[in-house]
């Protein structure tokens, strides 16, 4: 089959790739996917150029990335009902502490991360739904039912947050998104109440004009840049569900204010959400799929040879939906 792999960290166009390896045989408890689409994700690209801090080198001698993808079940092993054979399905954690991911024309992986794909969403769709879909969905209904509630959404035309605000909406929810000018519109369109720009020097007070003396909670992608907002916008008893603060690896907390008001910082990684709750994650994701109130968004795709340019293009600002890769071309 066809791949693209790399074997050390550095520049996506210096280290990506693309050669011919051996098609995996399913194991038991796992299934073989004919892939049609590979998620690409900002964590995909800095895994491969090596930011993460203390990591040196690559921790499997040849890795093929990306976790998210969707596509065909064509075999299966032992301990796995045949009748999966030829189902359509959205994967996740296909290269979470694994050496091979999505980045290839098939992946063999456990049965239960390749998950049946409703019928009405479209493959595109579906490789969207691992990081961007789980983890939006994950920081809305953590915390429990949020009708009702006044949410705060960080980064609103990101590929998480625009998933966000759109789940916000549709469980009733009133939102208050932050973007740049440029994403204003989209975020707007997406269901949100009120769009701010995260540059504004009068931010705190906006938002706390618009939700009535605070924030319930917080979906926050730069917790580190944030947290003194935060602070001053959170209703006492709030939660902050954050899932990045890539520009600020080390946060300054200012504790005494999240002291006061009793606020609680809920964590989300997606790839470690204990399994209960990644199940009612999945509910909630195809629910709202289903009722046609989420529609994730798609900026670019790309031919798996192009792999060193989806992932730059991953990483780029201003990026207004998700990246994938098209398994399907040759």
């Amino acid at each position: 089959m066809r791949a693209m792999h790399y074997s050390r960290f550095g520049p996506a166009a210096d280290v990506l790739e693309l050669a011919t390896v051996d098609t995996p045989s399913p194991a038991a408890g796992e299934v073989l996917v004919r892939l049609a689409y590979s998620g690409v994700n900002p964590s995909d690209s800095k895994a491969r150029a090596g930011t993460r801090p203390g990591v040196t080198k690559p921790a499997f001698d040849q890795i093929i990335p990306h976790s998210d993808g969707s596509g065909v079940i064509k075999a299966v092993g032992d301990d796995v009902d045949q009748s999966r054979i030829g189902q359509r399905v959205w994967i996740y954690n296909g290269q979470w502490q694994r050496a091979f991911g999505t980045a290839a024309e098939y992946i063999a992986l456990p049965a239960e991360q390749a998950v049946p794909l409703p019928e009405d969403v479209s493959l595109e769709t579906g490789a969207t739904l691992g990081i961007p879909g789980l983890t939006a969905t994950q920081t809305v209904f953590g915390g429990g039912d949020v009708t009702g509630k006044t949410l705060l959404i960080s980064g609103g035309a990101g590929a998480v947050g625009h998933n966000a605000v759109q789940l916000a909406k549709w469980a009733g929810a009133t939102v208050i998104a932050t973007a740049s000018p440029s994403g204003n519109d989209r975020v707007r369109a997406a269901g949100a109440e009120h769009v701010l720009d995260y540059n504004d020097p009068e931010l705190p007070q906006k938002i706390m004009d618009l939700s009535n003396g605070g924030v319930d909670r917080a979906i926050e992608v730069e917790f580190g840049t944030n947290a003194a907002l935060l602070a001053e916008v959170m209703k006492p008893l709030g939660t902050v569900a954050t899932y990045g603060s890539g520009k600020a690896l080390t946060p300054e907390l200012p504790f005494g204010p999240y002291l006061f008001k009793a606020l609680k910082i809920d964590i989300t990684l997606i790839y470690i959400l204990p399994a209960p709750e990644r199940a009612a994650a999945i509910v909630r994701l195809h629910q709202a799929l289903s009722d046609g109130a989420l529609q994730p968004a798609i900026a670019t795709t790309y031919p798996l040879e192009s792999c060193a340019e989806a992932q730059d293009a991953v990483m780029t600002s201003g990026r207004t939906g998700a990246v994938l890769l098209d398994m399907q071309t040759t």
